[in-house]
């Protein structure tokens, strides 16, 4: 398992679609993962010490597990299936390992609730993982006027160039 650290959660403007950012610990090698705009929202909040009046899913699932003496160990993305990510919670319960199925983003909401490391499955980031480049990067937000080594068209792109235009990716790998 790979041990990485929230990035940047993200959105695009044009889609409104948002995407956590994971970056390895020890390599500027990072994971961007589709997530809904309210695991987005609750991960963001609790990055940017926002309390809220009330609790949120995230924190009543976190508020549940501590009253039941339950303890998050630790959350890992552990699949990656038809390009839909896996992720599991992984509690220490009654003196046993016990392994909840979940989303990732709900795993990494409560992850971040309760100080948890998260991890990721190194076949996933072998898979999924992906280095700063900052020739790509510049010719997927430039239009990629000519052509790339990989013969990628512009539109061949689609809804994904349009969220690439969004981000700002200049400071992945950054401390």
């Amino acid at each position: 398992m790979i041990e990485v650290t929230i990035d940047s959660v993200r959105i695009s403007l044009m889609t409104q679609h948002r995407v956590v950012v994971l970056r390895e610990k020890q390599s500027p090698r990072y994971l961007p993962i589709w997530i809904g705009a309210p695991e987005a929202d609750a991960i963001t909040l609790r990055l940017q010490g926002v309390r809220v009046e009330r609790p949120l899913t995230h924190d009543l699932l976190a508020n549940v597990m501590e009253t039941l003496g339950a303890e998050v160990q630790y959350v890992v993305v552990s699949d990656l299936r038809s390009d839909v990510f896996y992720a599991e919670i992984v509690l220490e319960y009654n003196e046993r390992e016990v392994r909840i199925d979940s989303r990732p983003s709900d795993a990494i909401a409560l992850a971040v609730r309760v100080d948890a490391p998260i991890f990721v499955a190194e076949k996933v980031m072998d898979e999924a993982g992906r280095m700063p480049d900052e020739d790509i990067t510049s010719a997927i937000l430039e239009g990629a006027e000519a052509e790339s080594s990989a013969d990628v068209e512009p539109e061949d792109l689609g809804a994904f160039a349009d969220f690439i235009e969004e981000l700002d990716l200049d400071d992945l790998g950054g401390e």
